[in-house]
């Protein structure tokens, strides 16, 4: 739906919207749909929700600028680290800037992504 020139993709949640857009930038936010995997693959399914997400407003994962990740065990941090790694690949002209934060996250959910990228011109 588009308004004012806001794009939104609506959610699986009332009163949330899973992605956004205005103008060339996209906002989007991810968790697992399948959260009695572990940090690997609960990463993997966030990961690729965010990469539809913004595929769907017209970026691309190269186009992140930047990415807040919230995990809830810190100690699972260098498995998430190496899934995202894998993810964005071995070129630092891909890499955003991120942050990663230790919080509560609901049920049995790991991991919740959240990105702001640029669109494709």
């Amino acid at each position: 739906m588009t308004t004012c020139g806001i794009t939104r993709i609506g959610g699986a949640y009332q009163g949330r919207s899973r992605a956004s857009a205005y103008r060339d930038l996209v906002w989007t936010v991810a968790t697992a749909t399948d959260t009695t995997q572990n940090i690997a693959e609960q990463t993997r399914q966030t990961l690729e929700i965010i990469e539809g997400n913004l595929r769907e407003l017209g970026s691309d994962k190269q186009s992140i600028l930047s990415a807040q990740v919230y995990i809830a065990r810190m100690a699972d941090k260098p498995v998430m680290d190496e899934v995202w790694c894998e993810w964005l690949g071995s070129n630092p002209q891909n890499w955003p800037q991120r942050a990663c934060l230790g919080v509560s996250l609901e049920g049995d959910v790991l991991i919740e992504v959240t990105v702001t990228a640029v669109r494709k011109q």
